[in-house]
C-alpha cells in the first residue's frame, strides 16, 4: 500500500525564490501609499474650517425715561474754596485749637502764636502815647500866658510906654508856641498810629478761619514755628490747618478734545462715586474752561451737583456721563419707551445698511439692524436687536454667517 505522506508531497508546487528586484518594488509603492494619505490628511486639516476667535458684548437696554449719554468721563470731587491757612509772620505756636474733621466757623481762632514781645512793645508806645497827651495841656498853659503878655503889650505900646521890639518878642513868643502845640499834637497822632501798629501785629498773632468750613488737616503743633514762606531746614511749618468749604464741592474732569464739542453749558450729568457705584447723582456742567492742555490734549470741564451730600468727599474718585438734554432730542418720544443699545464698534456699515454678527452657539449669524442716535460709546437700535442678545464686537474681516468662533 503507497504512503500517503508521500503522495501529498507529490502535489506541492515548488515556488522560485522572490527575487530581491520584486521586493524593493513592493516597499516603494507602500511608501508611496503611506506618503500619499499623510499628504490628503494634511490637506483636510489644513483647508478645514477654523473657528474665528472673537470678543462678545451683550445688547441692554436703557430704560423708559432716562436720558441718552453723549460721553463719558472720568474725574475727581474738588473744593472750589479751599486753604491752608497759616499766619501774617513768622513766629512760635503757643495754642493750637483744631483738629482733623472738626467743622470751623468763619472768624474762630485757629491758633495764636508767641506774642510777649509785642505786648511789650505796646505798653511801650502807650507810655509815649500818654507822655505825648501830657506834654499838650502844658504848652496850651503858656499859649495863654504868652496871648495875655501880648495883649499887655499892645495896650502900652498905645500908651507909648514900651518899644515895638518887646511888642514883636511877645508876639513870637505867642507864634512859638502854636506851633509847638501843631507838634505835640502830630506826637501825639503817631504815638496813636504806633498803638495801632503794635495791636495789628498782636492781632496778626491769632490765626482765625477764613470761612466756614472742615479741617482737613492739621498741620503744626504748639512750639514749632510757623512762617508765612517756605524756611529752609524743614523745621519751620508754612500752615496750621487747611481748611475746606463743603459748600462749594464740585467735580472736575478732563475730555479730550476731540470730543469737547459734545459738552455744553448747563449740560445734565450723571456722576457715579467710585466709592458708591450703585448711587447716581445728577449734575451739571458749570463751565468748560477755554484753554486746553497741549500734553494731554484734554479740555478742563467743572461739574456742579444739584444737591450735596454728606457722603461726597475732597478727592473722591467720580465717573460722569454727560447726557443728551430732552429738548436736543430729535425724537422725544424715544425718552419715553426704552432703548435698545448696541456697542458702536459692534455695527458695522455697508451700502448705507448696518448689520452685525449675533452669537449662535458655536456659531454666527449675520443679522441687519436699524440704528438711531448715539449714547455714549454705544448705538441705539431701533429694529434688529433685544436686549440680552450677544454680538460680536470689532468683527475681523474673515468673519462671515455660519462661521465657528470661540470667543475671548
Amino acid at each position: 500500500m503507497t504512503d500517503s505522506t508521500d503522495d501529498l508531497s507529490a502535489l506541492r508546487i515548488e515556488r522560485e525564490p522572490m527575487r530581491a528586484e520584486s521586493r524593493g518594488w513592493v516597499k516603494w509603492l507602500v511608501l508611496i501609499v503611506l506618503v500619499g494619505g499623510a499628504g490628503a490628511a494634511g490637506w483636510v486639516w489644513w483647508t478645514r474650517e477654523r473657528p474665528v476667535e472673537v470678543e462678545v458684548a451683550t445688547v441692554t437696554e436703557r430704560a423708559a425715561g432716562t436720558q441718552a449719554s453723549v460721553l463719558n468721563a472720568s474725574g475727581y470731587v474738588t473744593a472750589r474754596r479751599r486753604a491752608t491757612v497759616s499766619s501774617k509772620v513768622t513766629g512760635k505756636v503757643i495754642e493750637v485749637n483744631v483738629e482733623e474733621g472738626m467743622a470751623v466757623r468763619e472768624g474762630q481762632v485757629l491758633a495764636r502764636l508767641d506774642d510777649s514781645t509785642l505786648r511789650a512793645a505796646i505798653g511801650l508806645a502807650r507810655a509815649q502815647l500818654e507822655a505825648a497827651r501830657q506834654t499838650l495841656p502844658e504848652v496850651e498853659v503858656r499859649l495863654a500866658e504868652a496871648r495875655t503878655n501880648l495883649r499887655r503889650r499892645e495896650q502900652l505900646m498905645k500908651e507909648g510906654l514900651t518899644t515895638p521890639s518887646d511888642l514883636d518878642q511877645a508876639q513870637a513868643e505867642v507864634n512859638s508856641l502854636v506851633a509847638r502845640i501843631g507838634s505835640v499834637r502830630e506826637q501825639i497822632k503817631v504815638a496813636e498810629s504806633q498803638v495801632v501798629l503794635q495791636q495789628t501785629a498782636i492781632d496778626d498773632m491769632v490765626i482765625r478761619a477764613p470761612f466756614s468750613g472742615v479741617a482737613l488737616s492739621k498741620d503744626a503743633q504748639p512750639g514749632e514755628m510757623v512762617s508765612p514762606v517756605s524756611a529752609g531746614g524743614g523745621f519751620t511749618r508754612t500752615g496750621i490747618s487747611t481748611i475746606v468749604d463743603m459748600r462749594s464741592l464740585e467735580i472736575e474732569v478732563d475730555v479730550n478734545e476731540s470730543y469737547i464739542n459734545r459738552v455744553t453749558p448747563d449740560q445734565p450729568v450723571s456722576a457715579v462715586l467710585d466709592a458708591y457705584p450703585d448711587w447716581q447723582i445728577p449734575a451739571r456742567v458749570i463751565a468748560v474752561v477755554p484753554t486746553a492742555d497741549r500734553q494731554k490734549a484734554t479740555v478742563l470741564v467743572r461739574i456742579g451737583f444739584n444737591a450735596l451730600d454728606p457722603r461726597i468727599l475732597p478727592d473722591m474718585g467720580v465717573k460722569v456721563t454727560f447726557l443728551r438734554a430732552k429738548e436736543a432730542d430729535a425724537a422725544a418720544t424715544v425718552v419715553a419707551q426704552p432703548m435698545t443699545l448696541v456697542p458702536a464698534s459692534a455695527v458695522k456699515s455697508e451700502n448705507n445698511a448696518s448689520h452685525v454678527f449675533v452669537v449662535r452657539d458655536q456659531t454666527v449669524e449675520r443679522r441687519a439692524i436699524k440704528t438711531g442716535g448715539t449714547d455714549g460709546d454705544r448705538l441705539e437700535v431701533t429694529a434688529g436687536l433685544k436686549g440680552g442678545d450677544r454680538v460680536v464686537v470689532s468683527p475681523p474681516p474673515t468673519l462671515a454667517a455660519g462661521v465657528p468662533i470661540v470667543i475671548k
